[in-house]
């Protein structure tokens, strides 16, 4: 099973309500709009600016942004 994390993020009123309301047109949990919305828009930066290198992806250092889920 993939590793998954669990980050804070901070929404304003307006964003959140926005967030919400895509969410139920779409039929998916905040949770699940904010992560579709997130792969469509690193789709879109590869698209524009080259694929990914993973061994530069792989050294980057998340654990202070993110803490595993239990």
């Amino acid at each position: 099973m993939k590793n998954q994390y669990e980050i804070k993020v901070r929404l304003s009123d307006e964003l959140m309500r926005k967030l919400i309301y895509v969410s139920e047109a779409e039929g998916r949990t905040p949770n699940n709009q904010f992560v579709f919305m997130l792969r469509n828009n690193i789709q879109y930066f590869e698209r524009a600016k080259g694929k990914f290198d993973n061994s530069k992806l792989a050294a980057i250092d998340i654990s202070e942004y993110a803490q595993k889920e239990d």
